[in-house]
């Protein structure tokens, strides 16, 4: 059973083949039966059982069937050998034979003794053989011709056929070989199609194409041992036919002609395996092939469904109609832009267009695409429609828009024509004449601007006029009835004035009190003073040139409001286009590593800036838009609030660093790209600071056209507060500058003063007043003044571009506010003052570029040591009863210039030089540490009399020869010395 499961290979019994004690030769019987040979070979006896068994085992299962059914013909080749060889091959054939027997032929031994031998002991042997078949012996080949043809018999055996055992052996390996290789490759092919056909089909994209790479790298896998296959049997097949091409008439055996017929059926088992293959995985592929393309349909199918699901709602929420038509441009080209940029209408209708191929194709999954694609197709057509609505709605109110602009701007041109029209020549007839012909020109020419039926707008205009939108348009047509009520009355005085006289007219100089004049009026103002005529024609009041006064606040009223808008919405748009997408995902491969971590440093606190204006400015100047001359309010109530704009421009300098460094990355571009915005965005961080610039500029065109009217000083009160932010802002620019600073600069105080001075220096020692080797050559210094400190710099020089080119400013030296003085007229210079501390110890004269400069800081430094004063007073007046209530043993009459004592006694390290100044040497001078009290002139040059004093403040002692006392403490003064020591 074993044999059969495994039948023996020429491989596996390769060295007993090759002894070559029994082959096939080819030759067949006259009834075909296969011929064995038994050739000579003097070793036979010693063969093992299991060599000769498996040798013939092999030789009788390579015949066909039908050949081998019929049965064998053995052919014993023992004429060079005994009897006993002879009578031995018998019985080990007829022992073990594995295949049916025909006849046995047997050459016997051709000697005299042996063949005498064999011819008498064959007749009493024969039973021995047990063979069913007739055992033959022959004396030589010729009585073998008689029984086998020559062909079919070998040359040894006298036969024509030509054998070569090598070549058959060599052969009959590579036949079986290439038949087991053609079995296991019909056998890969089949799990693999097995394999192919249980495969589930993926439900993603990337799964299904990672699947196809798999099978097709499988199937070429196949198809190349395919190849191999095919190509070894070619090369085996033309081995075989090699006797046959050298010599066309070569005539094959049997076995060959079988070894031919093999090759070329299993060759085309091979071709047939091959086509069977290729078929499958034809329908294999295309399965697969269409699941991916049903899967990158479903993909895209969900992306584009999302997409036009946010288009809608972006749809939905476009129902504004603008505040302009620049707003309603804005709004237009957002949502075109948004159209253009998701592309999503052109997307689905090109997926669903794909849809249809794959219908068309016979697609497996027809009845999944089909409705995706009706799907789209409504989608896009309900999405196009609602686009195109919505421009149209755009569009309609963009046109109304435009129609109010020009409207507008016929009214303030207007405004602008009557204020230009000058007053003098207006008096004459001519003048006046021209001046009536250059309105009526005006108004020809600007009917086509004018809002002319509003009952016509209100219905025209009905889709678009939301409520704001209806107030907006009827302010325009109210301001141009206004505006057409001006000119009227305007084209009445002039037409009097000129009408023809019918007698000569004396202009007559009024008397004072008949002049109507303008208590705020100016040599400039635009008002018209006539004469008294004889007609009875009388000058108009001046409530025409309040009206065009009226109607110029409004107008600058209009601008701030205007552009207050279109900043805030600037400002949104940069939070929202720039930083926001800063932190989007999906930006991130696009943001340098200089710029991670960075959005506060390039946006500063302009999200707080917007915060304020949006919410709560806007709102507050939109509830003054009919009383522009009382903005001012508005301004002052929000100071302290607009103050945020200082810590954006401190924080400027670093922005412009990093936007230089970073200005040319693809995110930058990417986000200038999705706005549309022709400007980087440099241009819009500069908006803050233009901002706070335009509301001076602004506010200032208020207060010219606001004169005497209520609110008038608010205005003016704004104004300087404006004013006084961005002198704040520019100091503060200067004051981050500052380097080599070892204390905390928000410790001195608020800035007041900042500036570049010339400087000299000089120290009194003792003494003898010691003058700096530098005396006459003055110091560069640019100085700080705070409230609590004096702060001397040296200024850098300015390098780099853009906010790089702001100098920059090293630490030299600081003065205490509380311990100099000043002296406000040097010697030799107008321009000139002194700084000085320590009774004049230290001395700085300090040269200012004018003697306005000069006298600005002289007086801010001296509102610095008057509060000083002022603080040290109300101190006194605090601390100095409690001195005197619990101690009854400190004088009760005692001069109050000795409690200026005891104060600088507490601050000043036990030194009272600096309460007064060397009044030999200067006459003006003044300081905080003076006595300010009136206190008698004979106790000023007094000594503090011994006794006990209470400590009124904290002193740390600055020296090993000082004394560190703490409020509360009793001290006892023993004596003061002549130093001024105490």
């Amino acid at each position: 059973m074993q044999q059969e499961s495994s039948p023996l290979c020429a491989a596996d019994i390769g060295p007993d083949l090759s002894k070559g004690f029994a082959f096939l030769s080819g030759g067949r019987g006259e009834n075909g039966s296969p011929i064995i040979i038994f050739p000579e070979f003097p070793a036979f006896s010693e063969l093992q059982e299991q060599e000769f068994h498996n040798v013939l085992t092999y030789l009788t299962s390579v015949p066909s069937l039908s050949a081998s059914g019929v049965g064998f013909i053995l052919v014993i080749d023992r004429r060079q050998d005994r009897w006993a060889s002879v009578k031995g091959t018998l019985l080990r054939i007829a022992g073990s034979f594995p295949g049916n027997l025909q006849l046995v032929l047997v050459l016997r031994p051709t000697t005299l003794l042996q063949r005498t031998l064999s011819d008498f002991l064959f007749k009493f042997s024969k039973d021995e053989f047990k063979m069913k078949v007739p055992v033959i012996m022959l004396s030589s080949v010729t009585e073998l011709h008689s029984y086998i043809d020559r062909t079919q018999l070998t040359q040894e055996l006298g036969g024509t056929q030509e054998y070569c055992h090598e070549k058959w052996i060599s052969h009959r390996t590579a036949i079986e070989g290439f038949a087991l290789m053609v079995k296991k490759t019909a056998q890969t092919l089949q799990a693999f199609g097995t394999e192919l056909a249980e495969t589930e089909l993926p439900n993603d994209v990337e799964a299904t194409s990672n699947l196809l790479t798999t099978h097709t790298e499988k199937k070429d896998k196949m198809k190349e041992d395919l190849k191999i296959a095919l190509s070894q049997g070619g090369r085996l097949l033309e081995s075989i036919n090699e006797p046959f091409v050298s010599n066309p008439d070569y005539n094959m055996n049997h076995d060959e002609l079988e070894n031919l017929a093999t090759v070329q059926r299993l060759l085309g088992q091979l071709d047939e395996t091959e086509t069977a293959f290729d078929d499958f995985w034809e329908r294999h592929q295309t399965k697969l092939e269409q699941c991916l393309q049903l899967r990158h349909f479903e993909h895209n199918f969900r992306e584009v469904r999302a997409h036009l699901d946010q288009v809608a709602d972006k749809l939905s929420g476009f129902s504004e109609v603008g505040i302009s038509p620049a707003h309603g441009e804005h709004i237009l080209k957002e949502l075109t832009n948004h159209e253009e940029r998701t592309c999503v209408l052109d997307r689905a209708l090109a997926l669903a267009s794909d849809a249809d191929i794959l219908i068309e194709s016979s697609h497996y999954a027809v009845d999944s695409i089909l409705p995706k694609c009706s799907e789209l197709r409504a989608v896009c057509e309900e999405v196009g429609t609602v686009l195109k609505a919505k421009k149209a709605h755009l569009l309609k109110a963009m046109e109304l828009h435009s129609s109010l602009e020009k409207a507008t701007k016929w009214c303030e041109d207007g405004i602008y024509l009557l204020a230009s029209q000058p007053v003098d020549k207006c008096q004459s007839q001519d003048g006046a004449e021209a001046a009536l012909q250059e309105i009526e020109r005006y108004l020809d020419t600007a009917n086509q601007h004018k809002l002319t039926d509003l009952n016509g707008i209100w219905r025209d205009y009905e889709s678009v006029l939301t409520s704001d939108f209806r107030e907006q348009v009827e302010r325009v047509f109210q301001k141009q009835l206004s505006m057409q009520e001006m000119f009227e009355k305007r084209r009445i005085s002039l037409k009097k004035l000129a009408a023809k006289q019918t007698r000569p007219v004396q202009p007559v100089a009024p008397r004072p009190e008949a002049i109507i004049k303008s208590p705020h009026s100016s040599p400039g103002s635009n008002q018209f003073i006539y004469a008294l005529i004889q007609n009875g024609s009388r000058p108009p009041s001046l409530s025409e040139e309040e009206e065009n006064l009226a109607v110029l606040r409004r107008h600058v009223m209009n601008e701030l409001l205007e552009t207050e808008r279109a900043y805030v919405e600037e400002l949104l748009c940069v939070l929202q286009g720039y930083a926001d997408e800063m932190d989007n995902p999906s930006m991130a491969h696009l943001i340098p590593i200089t710029l991670h971590n960075k959005k506060d440093v390039l946006f500063g606190n302009m999200a707080e800036i917007y915060q304020f204006h949006n919410k709560t400015f806007l709102r507050e100047l939109e509830a003054y838009t009919d009383y522009p001359e009382l903005v001012g309010r508005c301004f002052l109530e929000r100071m302290t609030d607009l103050q945020i704009y200082e810590k954006y421009c401190q924080n400027k300098p670093r922005s412009e660093s990093l936007w230089r460094q970073c200005s040319d990355c693809a995110f930058f571009q990417e986000c200038q790209k999705k706005l549309e915005h022709k400007l980087g965005l440099d241009s819009y961080l500069l908006k803050p600071v233009q901002r706070i610039t335009k509301y001076q500029l602004l506010l200032k065109e208020l207060l010219k056209y606001s004169k005497g009217c209520e609110g008038s000083e608010d205005l003016q009160d704004a104004l300087s507060s404006i004013l006084g932010i961005l002198k704040a802002v520019n100091d503060s620019m200067h004051l981050i500058a500052i380097t080599g600073y070892e204390g905390n600069l928000s410790e001195l105080g608020r800035l007041l003063m900042q500036g570049s001075f010339s400087v000299w220096t000089e120290h009194k020692k003792g003494h003898a007043k010691v003058k700096d080797l530098a005396r006459f050559k003055p110091m560069q210094r640019h100085l700080f003044l705070h409230e609590k400190a004096l702060l001397f710099c040296k200024k850098r020089e300015e390098n780099g571009e853009g906010y790089e080119k702001a100098p920059s400013y090293s630490f030299k030296h600081s003065l205490s506010m509380s311990a100099v003085g000043i002296t406000e007229n040097a010697k030799g210079d107008n321009k000139k003052f002194e700084i000085w501390c320590n009774s004049r110890e230290e001395v700085y004269i300090v040269q200012a570029p004018t003697t306005e400069i000069k006298t600005a800081w002289v007086n801010e430094i001296r509102k610095v040591l008057t509060g000083q004063l002022k603080a040290c007073r109300e101190h006194l007046s605090l601390s100095l009863p409690f001195l005197f209530h619990h101690h009854p043993s400190i004088p009760t009459k005692r001069p109050l210039f000795c409690d200026m004592l005891i104060i600088s006694f507490l601050f000043t390290g036990f030194n009272k030089a600096s309460l007064s100044m060397d009044a030999s040497e200067e006459n003006d001078g003044y300081s905080s540490a003076e006595d300010p009290l009136n206190s008698d002139p004979e106790d000023e040059g007094k000594k503090l009399s011994p006794g006990r004093y209470v400590v009124v403040a904290d002193y740390d002692k600055g020296g090993a020869q000082d004394l560190s006392v703490k409020s509360g403490d009793m001290v006892q003064l023993v004596r003061e010395g002549s130093d001024g020591q105490w």
